[in-house]
């Protein structure tokens, strides 16, 4: 269950014969009657009128939920985009973690969000280059846009785009890495592809 008009608004059923239904309602009720936009001015999410949506819960050939691709795309107006993937694994488990990597699936010594690191990187999805066109393809048009995908059992999903994760306020790790990125941003704004 999700709703379209803000951030986190999304809730896992594993069993729907064991979920209750009023605790469903009770949530969906919270959320349909939470202006976002009031959180933290992200004005995109001021004029949507409040939906919940219901997908098909995505499980890979294991029974698992699939990891999150969440790939930055910085000057997706100007042409091909900067690219880095934020890989997280476990995401609604015990044990969540986010890596970064580049678009040639070299890890960096980054940290975006709370989540802890893994201690030995992932492998790259046999699919990478069509994540990266998918990303590449739905950033067209945008200064910056977060392209959210999975990427499992040779097939890939469609998330969301995300316009200003965590507010624009996600903590990075070093400093320096919210330095380039702002640098980025910066330099987009220049060049008046803004």
């Amino acid at each position: 269950m999700k709703a379209n008009h803000g951030s986190s608004f999304v809730e896992v059923v594993h069993d729907k014969s064991k979920a209750s239904f009023e605790g469903l309602q009770h949530l969906a009720a919270r959320w349909l009657s939470t202006n976002f936009y009031k959180n933290a001015r992200e004005r995109h999410y001021r004029d949507i009128e409040p939906r919940l949506f219901f997908e098909t819960l995505l499980l890979d050939k294991r029974g698992k939920i699939p990891a999150d691709y969440k790939v930055h795309c910085f000057g997706g107006k100007t042409g091909r985009p900067e690219m880095f993937i934020l890989h997280i694994s476990d995401r609604f488990g015990q044990d969540p973690r986010g890596n970064i990597y580049d678009v040639n699936w070299n890890h960096l010594d980054v940290s975006v969000g709370g989540y802890a690191r893994s201690v030995t990187p992932e492998p790259p999805p046999d699919n990478l280059a069509m994540v990266l066109q998918a990303a590449e393809t739905l950033s067209e048009g945008f200064d910056y846009v977060r392209v959210d995908l999975y990427a499992f059992d040779d097939a890939i999903y469609f998330g969301e785009l995300t316009f200003t994760p965590g507010a624009g306020v996600v903590p990075m790790f070093p400093d320096q890495i919210d330095f380039e990125w702002g640098k980025l941003l910066r330099t987009m704004a220049s060049t008046g592809t803004q």
